[in-house]
């Protein structure tokens, strides 16, 4: 998916759903799409099980709501949010929304907010539900964000005694035929009469298909990267004054 710094985006955040330790990856993730104009947390503030938030919310700018829990077992901080983003987006101030959560309870808000010509991106736990991501634009895994921080944090480390380390992430999945099938269907579906397709739209017609692709997810971090790891396809890149394009065919 193109990114585009002047996205206004509403950043609303699960409390209860999210780990707090991430919060700085999940805000960088979120800056490479577009800049947050809302930044709120929804919680029952009073639980000590969201004390580690306390400590990091001031740091980074995030408006806590409080939402008690009324009953046992409800978890009423999700109707707050729900409530929040319907306000926000009849407010027309913003371009789309970032939902924080691994709760497959913001489905139905997921799509709502699409139906209306936002766009949604989603940030969870692998444990997230499908229908929670796939009614996202674009979902990111966590873990993707957790092991970057460990990645960076090992270079800076490293740099300072001894040779510098190759800054690589470790998969997270294999490259598998489920993965080649999907990105050479992907090519197949839209391009040329030659059958090379532009890169940027190769992956928006991926990210169609599965919102949370990333070549994060396969230890890559380009999306070019990736593909040039799988032999069954041809990269070509074109020139265009300082320019370069990169375009894509199945052999």
């Amino acid at each position: 998916m193109e990114t585009n710094r002047e996205l206004r985006l509403a950043v609303l955040i699960d409390a209860d759903n999210v780990p707090y330790a991430n919060i700085k990856g999940m805000l960088e993730e979120i800056a490479k799409y577009g800049t947050p104009t809302f930044k709120r947390i929804y919680g029952d503030w009073t639980k000590p099980t969201l004390s580690g938030w306390k400590t990091v919310l001031l740091e980074n700018a995030i408006t806590p709501i409080q939402q008690y829990s009324y009953t046992t077992g409800k978890n009423s901080s999700d109707s707050a949010l729900i409530i929040d983003a319907m306000d926000i987006l009849y407010t027309g101030r913003v371009d789309g929304f970032c939902i924080v959560s691994s709760d497959s309870d913001f489905t139905r808000l997921a799509t709502r907010l699409r139906e209306a010509g936002m766009l949604v991106f989603g940030i969870g736990e692998k444990k997230t539900p499908a229908p929670f991501i796939a009614a996202c634009n674009k979902f990111i895994y966590i873990e993707i964000l957790k092991k970057e921080i460990k990645v960076e944090a090992a270079v800076l480390e490293t740099s300072k005694l001894a040779a510098p380390v190759k800054e690589e992430i470790a998969p997270v999945a294999k490259i598998d035929r489920g993965l080649i099938k999907l990105i050479s269907e992907s090519i197949n579906d839209i391009a040329d009469e030659d059958g090379w397709i532009f890169l940027g739209v190769l992956g928006n017609m991926i990210l169609k298909k599965r919102p949370d692709f990333d070549p994060r997810n396969y230890g890559h971090k380009k999306l070019l990267d990736l593909i040039r790891s799988i032999k069954v396809l041809d990269v070509e890149e074109r020139h265009s004054g300082k320019t370069s394009h990169f375009y894509v065919k199945t052999k």
